[in-house]
Formats: C-alpha cells, sequence, structure tokens
C-alpha cells in the first residue's frame, strides 16, 4: 500500500491520500485528543503527541501538528500510523460514534429564516458545487452554518482551520463568488 502525501496551503498541515476511501459521506472534523477517541485511528495520530488536528475527507486524511517544523519528526510516524490502520483493515470509528459523522446536507446547526429558503439553496449550492471540491483538494472542508442580514456564516474544518491563507480565501475567494451569484450576500464570515 502506498500512501501518497501532498502539501496544503497550511504549513502545519499535510494531506495523506491512501488510495482508498477513508469516509464514505460527509466529512470529520477531530480539534482536540478527546473528540479523537471516537475514532481509533485519530486517537492513534493524536497519539504520537505532536498532532494537533485530524480531517478525515473522503479519500484523504489531513493531519495538523502544533509547528511545520515538527514535520520533520512525524511525519514518518504518521505515515506508519496510516498504513498500519489501512493494511489491518482496522474501523474508522467505534462502535456507536459513526453517527457523529458530519454530513453537509442533514446540517442541524443551521437555523435560517424560511423566508430566506431560495437565498438559502443558492447559498448552499455554491459552496457544495464549487467550493467545496475545491477547498477539499486543499485538504479541508468548508462547512454551511447560516445566512442572516445578508451575512454567510461558514466553519472552515482540516487544512483551512487555522491556515494563513484561509482569510483570503474565504474574503477574496469564497465571498466574491458569492456576491456574484447570489446579490444579497453582503459578507461572508468564519464561525
Amino acid at each position: 500500500m502506498l500512501i501518497e502525501t501532498e502539501k496544503t496551503p497550511n504549513p502545519a498541515t499535510l494531506k495523506f491520500i491512501p488510495g482508498q476511501t477513508v469516509m464514505d459521506a460527509g466529512t470529520r472534523d477531530f480539534a482536540t485528543p478527546e473528540e479523537a477517541e471516537a475514532s481509533p485511528l485519530a486517537d492513534a495520530l493524536f497519539g504520537l503527541g505532536d498532532v494537533t488536528g485530524v480531517f478525515f475527507g473522503r479519500d484523504f486524511i489531513s493531519v495538523t501538528v502544533a509547528s511545520p517544523d515538527d514535520w520533520v519528526q512525524v511525519k514518518a510516524d504518521v505515515i506508519g500510523t496510516l498504513l498500519d490502520h489501512f493494511s489491518a483493515g482496522m474501523p474508522l470509528f467505534r462502535v456507536g460514534t459513526a453517527s457523529d459523522i458530519h454530513v453537509p446536507t442533514d446540517d442541524v446547526e443551521a437555523t435560517d429564516d424560511p423566508a430566506d429558503a431560495e437565498i438559502v439553496a443558492q447559498i448552499r449550492e455554491l459552496i457544495d458545487t464549487r467550493v467545496r471540491p475545491a477547498v477539499a483538494n486543499d485538504g479541508g472542508d468548508i462547512i454551511y452554518r447560516g445566512f442572516d442580514k445578508g451575512k454567510v456564516y461558514l466553519r472552515m474544518q482540516g487544512a483551512c482551520a487555522g491556515c494563513p491563507s484561509s482569510t483570503a480565501t474565504l474574503k477574496n475567494g469564497i465571498e466574491s463568488l458569492l456576491k456574484h451569484y447570489v446579490p444579497e450576500v453582503t459578507e461572508v464570515l468564519s464561525v
């Protein structure tokens, strides 16, 4: 088994591609070792010591370390952990925890005004078809969190969370795109 590694715009995050499906649907972000207890793989990665974040995408895993300099010591250990996990065919989640998977089309956290249903549908369509695939290429995800009085609220995950260029991506990229196609959008904010 070969695990490919790609750099992301976030120097503290690397994207690991195991050549097989990681998540059948949705994504999962682990920001703390406590959250990682739901997954044997995420738990093992946090157990390496210098890992500060793990993100599961459809066909990749993004791993974030405290400092980009940590990759010199940690990269080989991450690859070894991934090889062990996937070669052994271990489950991605512990029994009873898979319900915590975030499936973007079933986002119960967003509470939008029903009067804005058409606008929200346009925003979600653009995010799902234009934004999320591009962000996934960089080892992350952007999740819709709401629309209120012209403001779109998004949550950045994986390599995007804490990335030095995330503000530019949010403002110059996503905000410009949404404003162009949905005139009711006045601003995009990260939550």
